[in-house]
């Protein structure tokens, strides 16, 4: 993959993933949030999977079986306790706060990337980890002082986020010989399986969903456009680079959610907010690039 595609495909992913954070906020006033992305992973991997059994994708690669345990249950961690856990927080917690928060991810990842993974730690990683950690913990400390936003939901998102980076890593540790449609379907039958029944045991009603435009909009959103496609882009990218890498690009978050929370969802702007993007952005320069030295040598 060239490095212009692989730009294209970033800007994309940051643009789909970033939309999932108010349009959550839309779509739990429709319905239940777990019994809501119980049925969304659900209907998305059927999608998925009956496009992967029509195209002979299921087959085994390389003499590889589907490993389909060893992937539900990266679903149950990277899917179903990272969107589980965030959609309960947001309940209570801003559309554009839930962004800033679920955006630490690469903090943790990078760290963990050294020991789990054998990533490289350099200073220039480390700075610019730094600078986007300090710039979205700016935001979260302005937003917590100004609006008064929900600990309880903050932490569950928080909560969530580390489990999204545990299923980073344990992705890339495992690499799944498997067509990449295989890999994320089966992924979603297990958050789907683990939503709906975490949804049940918290007394979650088929019920409480309000029929409506609301509903199936949203849904049809999150089932072809995050579900499917960032999803999809996401796996994409973390074979394409190093987890660390791959998961830097959550920097990009706080910036394009706050002004999506603010565009679809009218939440206020604060001008300290924008303040906060400043290093956040250049973390991201630091983070994901290397000097064109350091990229001389590797060629």
């Amino acid at each position: 993959m060239t490095r212009p595609v692989y730009l294209i495909l970033v800007l994309l992913f940051c643009l789909t993933w970033s939309s999932a954070f108010p349009a959550a906020k839309l779509a739990i006033s429709a319905g239940p949030p777990l019994l809501y992305l119980g049925i969304r992973f659900s209907i998305a991997a059927a999608i998925l999977l009956s496009f992967a059994a029509a195209t002979g994708r299921l087959r085994a690669v390389a003499g590889s079986p589907v490993p389909w345990l060893a992937l539900m249950a990266l679903g149950v961690i990277n899917q179903a306790g990272y969107q589980g856990l965030a959609w309960m927080g947001m309940r209570t917690v801003s559309g554009g706060l839930a962004t800033i928060v679920a955006s630490l991810n690469p903090v943790l990842v990078a760290v963990l990337a050294v020991p789990f993974l054998g990533e490289r730690m350099t200073w220039r990683k480390f700075a610019g980890v730094c600078l986007g950690f300090l710039g979205a913990a700016f935001v979260v400390r302005n937003r917590v002082l100004v609006t008064g936003e929900d600990p309880t939901g903050i932490a569950l998102i928080a909560i969530g986020m580390v489990a999204m980076t545990v299923g980073t890593l344990l992705y890339k540790k495992i690499a799944p010989k498997v067509d990449l449609f295989v890999a994320v379907g089966v992924q979603q039958v297990g958050a789907g399986l683990a939503l709906l029944l975490a949804g049940g045991l918290l007394g979650e009603r088929m019920t409480e969903f309000t029929p409506g435009p609301m509903l199936w909009g949203t849904m049809l959103w999150f089932v072809f456009v995050i579900s499917i496609g960032a999803f999809l882009l996401w796996f994409a990218l973390l074979r394409q680079g190093t987890a660390s890498a791959a998961s830097s690009l959550h920097f990009l978050m706080p910036p394009l959610g706050l002004l999506m929370s603010w565009a679809m969802l009218g939440e206020t702007l604060h001008p300290l907010d924008l303040l906060g993007i400043v290093p956040v952005a250049l973390g991201i320069r630091l983070a994901t690039t290397e000097p064109a030295s350091a990229r001389a040598r590797q060629a």
